[in-house]
């Protein structure tokens, strides 16, 4: 799997957790069908809302560590070719 692949994936788990938890809290605090099943429906909201947590937080930590890993790829790549072009100068 590619990075880009697995980035728009993880950016996609992030949106499904996000809304999970907006659903969470508009059941928790809206819904009057979730408030007439009484515990139940506490139940169905805190579900909601700790599946949402699950799909977003450890995903934009591991999205994180890919966006600094490349961004620290990037630099050293960087930092190479500058190198190399001071050697050619002073071979010169």
């Amino acid at each position: 799997m590619t990075d880009e692949t697995l980035i728009r994936l993880l950016k996609l788990s992030i949106f499904f957790g996000l809304c999970l938890l907006i659903l969470g809290i508009y059941l928790h605090n809206f819904s009057d069908y979730i408030e007439s099943l009484g515990v139940q429906g506490i139940i169905i909201s805190a579900t909601s809302i700790a599946v949402g947590l699950i799909f977003s937080l450890p995903t934009k930590m591991y999205l994180t560590f890919l966006l600094v890993k490349r961004e620290a790829e990037q630099q050293q790549h960087e930092k190479n070719n500058k190198l190399s072009s001071e050697n050619s100068k002073l071979s010169d």
